[in-house]
């Protein structure tokens, strides 16, 4: 007589062709009532009018049946909660992670993907000045554009002339400069003015060639990833493709921004991805009188790295040297290095490194060593 774990493994075999999981493994499969040699058999789908629910009905069926001792089959199909369609995604999400195929990244390399809710709030600035001020510690730091649509780390670099090569495999090679690598479509485009109208399929596929055909240096100890804005193609195709990959979120004084940028860290979250800290820019600005002016307001970094439970790496402040540099490809960390918005950033840098040490560097011991100290000035600062 057949019995539960016999079904149950056989439906191990059936697979949700959107999630790519078991419906077993994905918590579909509510309940397996047996009479004798009829079994019925009950899931619970994403929506009761889901496009493959034919498919994976016939696939219970046609499974189930084929055990010994099974005469007829019933499936009873219905509608996940909105707590179970959470938990389901979460589910799928972690095993896309766990599933990923290797890229051209090494496993040691720290990843740090700079990501903002919305345009305009200084992030790939602080993208580009990050990763030179961890390379001006004596790290070997790579660059990636991922905002495909909105590039502009070749004319923060200064590498507006530059492109792309490729190698005797065919393999893309990364431009250098600043003493960093760094790829972006920026250097593939005939100039910056050219648009790029690629839909989000082609938005996932660029990145992830940027990781699997560039021949990135296998001794990174950072990799920088400028994200695109927002909690979209991109950012869903980087969780999958580096399941190493951690999050620092930018965002302005400004609540309405803090509110946008939770929604990244919310985005991460649910993705199996680290948010490290918290990076407020344009966080007030300083006349040469010494008058201080909020512009956007205050305290919206400290409200949001309180409530995601991180560290507020820096309020950098706002600095006309930043859109100079940026403009003329002088990063301001290089040009400026003693300009409040270039220690800013070098203090940032300087904590990131602590939280997220390079990885031959770290042990269980020292990871937990950081957390507790993470830990005590939150701690401190809620007193």
């Amino acid at each position: 007589m057949v019995n539960r774990t016999d079904i149950e493994g056989v439906l191990r075999g059936v697979i949700d062709p959107e999630l790519g999981a078991d419906i077993v493994e994905l918590g579909m499969l509510r309940d397996i009532a047996i009479a004798g040699g009829d079994v019925t058999v009950s899931i619970a789908l994403t929506i009761a009018a889901c496009p493959m629910r034919d498919q994976i009905e016939s696939d219970v069926v046609r499974r189930v049946v084929g055990l010994p001792g099974v005469d007829s089959v019933n499936v009873e199909v219905g509608a996940m909660t909105q707590q179970q369609r959470s938990d389901l995604m979460s589910t799928a999400r972690f095993k896309a992670r766990e599933d990923a195929e290797p890229t051209m990244v090494s496993p040691l390399t720290r990843v740090i993907a700079v990501s903002s809710g919305k345009g305009g709030v200084g992030k790939s600035s602080l993208a580009v000045n990050l990763a030179l001020a961890v390379a001006d510690q004596g790290f070997r730091v790579g660059l990636l554009d991922a905002d495909i649509w909105g590039f502009s780390i070749p004319r923060m670099l200064g590498a507006l002339d530059a492109s792309l090569d490729a190698d005797d495999e065919r393999k893309i090679v990364p431009f250098e400069g600043h003493g960093i690598q760094f790829v972006s479509t920026g250097l593939i485009v005939e100039d910056e003015g050219t648009a790029l109208m690629w839909r989000g399929l082609m938005l996932s596929k660029a990145l992830e060639q940027f990781l699997r055909d560039v021949r990135w240096d296998s001794e990174l100890d950072y990799l920088f990833i400028d994200m695109p804005p927002g909690t979209g193609d991109v950012q869903m195709a980087l969780s999958r493709l580096l399941p190493q990959a951690e999050m620092v979120v930018v965002t302005t004084p400004q609540l309405a921004a803090q509110r946008v940028a939770a929604r990244v860290a919310d985005m991460a979250r649910r993705s199996h991805m680290p948010v490290v800290g918290v990076v407020e820019n344009m966080s007030g600005f300083t006349t040469e009188e010494g008058r201080h002016y909020e512009l956007f307001g205050s305290g919206g970094g400290q409200q949001l790295a309180d409530e995601l439970a991180v560290p507020l790496l820096a309020q950098v402040p706002l600095d006309p040297h930043v859109v100079e540099g940026g403009d003329h490809g002088r990063p301001v960390v290089r040009a400026h290095p003693d300009s409040p918005a270039a220690e800013a950033v070098a203090g940032a840098a300087a904590r990131l490194t602590e939280l997220v040490p390079k990885a031959e560097d770290e042990t269980c011991t020292a990871r937990i060593a950081v957390l507790a100290q993470q830990l005590e000035e939150m701690a401190a600062g809620q007193a």
